[in-house]
């Protein structure tokens, strides 16, 4: 039974995880006062219109004897349809991550027949079943058959020059406030990603009140803040970045860039006094990172992640930057390279003679967050079911925690969460998109030593498809999502754990019943707490053309508090405290 729900997961998983959505452009921005707001106004010309599509404009490879041949039209089309539904987990150039490689050496042997049953019907190991879900038409799986049996495209590069043209400052440093004019209370301010609406959110944490929505790029991915909690920078799939400045009067974009084509990640300079100096944001294509000036985001550092794998150091083209973290240890970024299996630790002390430790650690990175110390970084490689422990102090790998140490199949810690347990002292925790499992590892080596860097306990919770796990240092819960679980009572619904008895059956809250919606699925996804660790809260996430809302759970009493609904929140997922994302508490 268990592997038939973990099996039914993955595939729900691997269709709703490469799904893509339509956005509008680009933001308006404001003056640092209230008034002369129309010097910084931009034009309908000069504003910013996301590119959805990495393989558009792609050349079409010559056409092979024995392989269909595709019109231009043909061949666009379906280049849209892989870079929408297929590249986030087979790759651009097809040669496979969290998904096979798709590459006509694969293809070929596979043959046309079993590639159009295989996208049709799916399979128990993750490939969604895109035919009989109706997220493709026939015509539509005929050509993608035909497709993939031909070479695939290569997407145009984007060095130095492409970025420079997008870099845009709308107000210089020397014309932002130089004390905070407005009386938002920033560090409990919520930053929403309002997904298929291409904006964000900023929530009031006491009032609920959205105080401002701010356009950005496709698929707001994550917000970031500052060291010194006065710039907010978010990066959306298409790897466009706001900043936002915090202290003006109506918080807006004061400087925006597209550091590539598509991309997931940005962070700033945290290390003691270098706050603020730069910024950094990773890329999928082209496979780069690029450090940008911290108040301007000048691109100043263009750096490429191609390379050796780590186990069969063989090259790969396409190694993508996951997950960044700014270290408190060093003046460094950790940069997650997915595809390669490494971690680098880029010391931005001279970025025109950069000095880059690498550390190898599995195929393939993802998301994860720091322990409670802020010193070891827990990273998951998912499809290995591996997670990787750097000592960012050290500047090396400490462990690696694997499937026979307890790690559950496709783990997906987002930042994870950290707490004391009661019988073997400071875990990190981390959820699973392959089965129900809750993971805890220890994470002393000081105080515990027995107990580091293993997996001391495993909880069961509703099911797979969990993206997020959340608690706080003032919370006695821990809080397990599963919006990408096949069952709909399940995605709607949040698991709750007492951190203080681990051995008590878990809570069930119906979120998306306490919402008061009742169309649509209902996903509830990534809870995130307030400032002060009293409350929880969740995106009730529905499609486009349907109503979503942000639940908000009082922690001690785990009762529903609040329902925020509007109009404008369209299709929220992640949420991101200023202050817990600042400190980096969870």
């Amino acid at each position: 039974m268990r592997e038939q729900k973990t099996n039914r997961t993955a595939a729900f998983v691997a269709a709703c995880a490469v799904m893509a959505f339509t956005i509008t452009s680009a933001d308006a921005t404001s003056n640092a006062d209230k008034g002369d707001l129309k010097k910084h106004e931009t034009t309908p010309d000069q504003q910013y219109k996301p590119s959805l599509d990495v393989l558009e404009g792609a050349d079409q490879p010559g056409a092979k004897p024995g392989v269909p041949v595709l019109s231009k039209e043909e061949f666009a089309n379906a280049n849209k349809i892989y870079f929408e539904r297929c590249a986030g987990c087979h790759g651009v150039l097809r040669k496979g991550a969290t998904g096979k490689p798709l590459t006509p050496k694969e293809t070929k042997e596979l043959g046309f027949d079993y590639l159009q049953s295989f996208i049709t019907y799916g399979s128990p190991a993750g490939m969604p079943n895109w035919g009989t879900s109706g997220a493709l038409s026939k015509d539509d799986i005929d050509l993608m058959a035909r497709y993939l049996l031909n070479e695939p495209a290569i997407p145009p590069e984007f060095g130095m020059k492409e970025i420079r043209d997008t870099w845009k400052v709308l107000i210089k440093p020397e014309d932002r406030p130089k004390k905070k004019m407005n009386t938002w209370d920033i560090d409990n301010l919520f930053s929403v990603t309002l997904r298929d609406s291409g904006e964000i959110a900023l929530i009031d944490g006491a009032s609920y009140e959205i105080k401002k929505i701010i356009k950005t790029g496709y698929a707001v991915h994550i917000s970031r803040i500052s060291a010194s909690g006065r710039y907010l920078m978010v990066i959306g799939r298409d790897a466009l970045i706001n900043m936002i400045d915090l202290w003006m009067a109506e918080p807006a974009t004061v400087a925006s860039i597209k550091i590539g084509m598509e991309a997931r990640s940005v962070e700033t300079s945290k290390f003691k006094g270098w706050e603020d100096r730069y910024a950094i944001a990773g890329a999928y294509w082209p496979p780069q990172f690029v450090i940008m000036d911290g108040n301007t985001l000048e691109p100043k550092k263009i750096v490429t992640t191609r390379g050796m794998t780590v186990d069969t150091q063989e090259y790969h083209p396409e190694p993508r930057v996951a997950a960044i973290i700014g270290s408190h240890y060093k003046p460094e970024f950790v940069v997650n390279v997915k595809e390669t299996g490494k971690i680098l630790m880029v010391n931005y002390e001279d970025i025109d003679n950069l000095k880059i430790t690498t550390v190898n650690v599995e195929r393939f990175l993802h998301d994860g967050g720091l322990d409670s110390t802020g010193r070891y970084f827990m990273v998951a490689a998912n499809a290995r079911n591996t997670i990787g422990v750097i000592d960012t102090k050290e500047g090396k790998l400490a462990a690696l925690v694997t499937e026979e140490d307890g790690i559950g199949a496709t783990p997906h810690p987002g930042r994870g969460a950290n707490f004391v347990h009661p019988k073997f002292g400071p875990v990190w925790a981390t959820s699973h998109l392959g089965d129900e499992t809750v993971a805890l590892i220890g994470t002393d080596p000081k105080g515990h030593p027995k107990q580091a860097w293993k997996v001391v306990q495993s909880l069961e919770a509703q099911g797979g498809g969990s993206l997020f796990v959340k608690t706080h240092p003032k919370s006695n819960n821990l809080w397990v999502d599963s919006p990408l679980n096949p069952e709909a009572e399940i995605a709607s619904s949040v698991a709750v754990f007492d951190t203080t008895d681990l051995d008590k059956p878990y809570d069930v809250l119906p979120i998306g019943e306490w919402s008061g919606i009742s169309e649509g699925v209902r996903r509830v996804v990534q809870g995130e707490y307030n400032m002060a660790g009293t409350e929880v809260w969740f995106s009730v996430w529905n499609g486009k053309d349907q109503e979503s809302a942000i639940v908000v759970v009082d922690d001690k009493t785990r009762k529903l508090k609040k329902v925020i609904k509007d109009k404008r929140l369209i299709t929220p997922t992640g949420k991101f405290n200023v202050y817990n994302t600042r400190e980096d508490v969870y």
